[in-house]
């Protein structure tokens, strides 16, 4: 990963908070495909940011640039105060950017604390320092909230929509996390689950993380987001407070790209 410090590193504040990673004037192409153009994005601290857009439109290409996946062409990232070429998931994850895809990427046939140091277990001499790794998944869950599993050595199979939702958000912000990125994270989860998902998101802002949410959802984006930021064909083509758009406005920029409202 390569890290140089900018300039001037104060990190301009976006709605009174510090925008922990900026992107500015990133571009993707695939062959002959353009993905990206020109997309600048603010994600500031202690605030949820809701990106939204219609399939197709770069969501998940931006993403991937952000978790190390895609490198863009050309733009930069800017990550509290320093310029940063995000190498692979391993120079994000070093960061502090966790991401936590749709289908999740729990092995159902382990139990919460496996999956949550899968990769990354923890050794006393040449064994699995299980005692250590069970306090520290149990003490991860209580600060986050998640209180409704009746074990931590429970399998994940046995688990519910939204509690293998805050699994797998305990598992991202177990890594001393900055920012963590949600895409859909209560896609086809009933009420009371998408309830218990949506409070987990407000508890990670209020322990000082940046949030960006990727969602279809608007009643979603409303409930939680203090920003919202709209994609269309790879453009951005709205970013601001919350309390700037509603819910027409929201949907006239996901499918034109524009709104006179």
């Amino acid at each position: 990963m390569t890290v140089v410090d900018v300039a001037h590193p104060d990190v301009p504040a976006v709605g009174g908070q510090p925008s922990l990673l900026r992107l500015r004037g990133i571009d993707k192409h695939f062959g002959a495909v353009q993905a990206l153009y020109q997309v600048d994005l603010d994600l500031p601290a202690n605030e949820v940011t809701a990106l939204c857009g219609d399939n197709g439109a770069g969501k998940s290409v931006l993403t991937r640039c952000i978790a190390g996946i895609h490198q863009p062409d050309s733009g930069e990232m800017i990550w509290d105060g320093r310029h940063v070429n995000i190498r692979g998931p391993r120079d994000a994850a070093a960061l502090g950017i966790e991401v936590v895809y749709q289908d999740l990427a729990l092995a159902d046939n382990l139990d919460i604390v496996q999956n949550m140091f899968l990769g990354r277990e923890r050794m006393h001499r040449i064994f699995l320092d299980e005692d250590s790794m069970e306090r520290a998944a149990a003490q991860t869950l209580a600060g986050l909230g998640v209180t409704t599993v009746r074990s931590i050595r429970q399998p994940v199979a046995s688990l519910s929509g939204g509690q293998r939702q805050a699994v797998a958000v305990a598992k991202a912000v177990m890594w001393n996390s900055k920012l963590v990125v949600l895409d859909e994270p209560t896609a086809a989860l009933g009420v009371v689950q998408t309830r218990m998902v949506l409070d987990l998101v407000r508890r990670l802002k209020d322990h000082g993380l940046a949030v960006m949410v990727i969602t279809h959802n608007l009643n979603d984006v409303f409930e939680v987001a203090d920003r919202i930021a709209v994609l269309h064909l790879g453009r951005k083509v709205a970013e601001g407070p919350a309390s700037d758009f509603d819910r027409q406005s929201v949907v006239d920029f996901m499918t034109t790209g524009s709104s006179a409202r």
